[in-house]
Parts: structure tokens; sequence; C-alpha cells
């Protein structure tokens, strides 16, 4: 009976999917709203990534809600998740002397590649203004890294007292750009508040940069916290 209801559920889902391609169409246009954002974003914002520009000015109070909800995931991980001191649990293999050690491979190979993931998931959140990639891509490249490193070092551990902080200062000045973009501009977030710059460099779309860098420090402190806790 439980197969039968399976493959009811199974053929019921493929009556759905072959619906919705058979309807699919896709636009050869833009929309207007796509156009006027296309086009505002460089604009106005002096941004070429468009989708980071929305995100963090013209959805700033999204975005606010977004690091809020994975701060609280955090630190509900933490709570629920949270050992004794000593009873963290490793990910290599237990030695003659009672200690966990990871293979040679992993520790050897994260050695080579912690530096580059580091260094890349620094470029994606400094760069998110002018290609793929912002704070929240950035952010989760550089947790990957505490990952590896916990791999390759599993009797360690990582400094919640430290993460916690930055993160908490992070968030705190994220607040604060917001708080002085409706004082001094238009709005909360308003990236105005700082020079514009020359389009497509580095320094330029005023407020965006900054703003991205705290939430790549915000997000990767965040998912680092949530990825130590669950060796407990």
């Amino acid at each position: 009976m439980r197969r039968v209801f399976s493959l009811l559920c199974v053929l019921s889902f493929a009556v759905i999917f072959a619906s919705l391609v058979s309807d699919y169409d896709e636009h050869q246009t833009l929309s207007a709203l796509a156009v006027h954002y296309l086009t505002e974003v460089p604009a106005d914002l002096g941004a070429p990534n468009v989708v980071t520009g929305i995100l963090i000015t013209f959805r700033g109070f999204d975005t606010l809600g977004e690091v809020a909800v994975l701060f609280m995931v955090a630190a509900s991980v933490g709570l629920l998740l949270a050992g004794e001191a000593g009873e963290k649990a490793g990910f290599g293999n237990r030695g003659s002397d009672g200690t966990d050690r990871p293979s040679e491979l992993v520790r050897n190979g994260a050695e080579v590649v912690l530096p580059l993931i580091f260094l890349f998931g620094a470029y994606v959140v400094m760069n998110g203004h002018l290609s793929a990639g912002g704070g929240f891509q950035g952010g989760a490249v550089i947790a990957s890294g505490v990952m590896l490193l916990l791999l390759a070092y599993p009797s360690g551990s990582i400094n919640h007292g430290f993460l916690s902080t930055t993160e908490s200062l992070a968030g705190v000045f994220y607040v604060l750009i917001g708080i002085v973009g409706i004082a001094f501009g238009s709005g909360f977030l308003d990236s105005h508040i700082l020079p514009r710059g020359n389009f497509g460099t580095l320094f330029s779309a005023g407020a965006i940069p900054l703003i991205s860098a705290l939430l790549g420090i915000k997000v990767g402190a965040e998912l680092s916290v949530i990825i130590d806790r669950f060796r407990s």
C-alpha cells in the first residue's frame, strides 16, 4: 500500500511538472520593470552589478531582515547544539593517543587551498558591485574555508567570542550606515552618502562596497559559528 501511495505521489508531481513545462514560454523582451532597474541602477547608483545594487539599496530593509534571520539561526543552533568544553566531535581519524587526526591529503590540501579560499572570498565581497558576487556570496565562501580548516584541524576550535564580537560590530555599523542614509541621504542605506567615484572601478558606487563588506563579515562570521556548532 505504501508503494502504491508513493507511486501515485510521483505520478502526480510528474503531471504537474509536465503541465508547467508544456506551458513554459521564454520571454524574448524585457519587462518594463526590468528595463527600469537595468537603466536606473548603473545611472543612479553607479553599480554595474544590478543585482547587488538592488539588494543593498532599493531592498535595504529586506537585506537587513535576511541577515537578522541568519543571526537568529546562528543563535538557535548555538543554543541547541552547544556542548560542554572538550566535547567537540572531530572529523578526522582517531590516533593511538586518542586525538583526532585528519588524513594527510586533507591537511596538506588545506594548507595550500585555504589562503586561496579566503582570498577569493574577500575578492567576491569587494567586487560585488562590479561583477557577480557580494556580501552574502563572499561570506559563504569564507565560511566554506572555515569548514575546511575544521576538517584539517578537527581537535582545534574557533574563537566564538571574537566571531560574535565581529558579527555584532558589522551589524551595528550596517544599521548606522542605514541611519546616516536617512539623515543625510534620501532613505535607509542610501549609497549616495559617499562619492560615486568612477564607474566600473573598485572604489565606486558610493557606499555599496562598504555595505557589501559589512554583509560579508557578518554572514561569514555567522555561518562559521553555525558550522562549528554542528561539531558539538
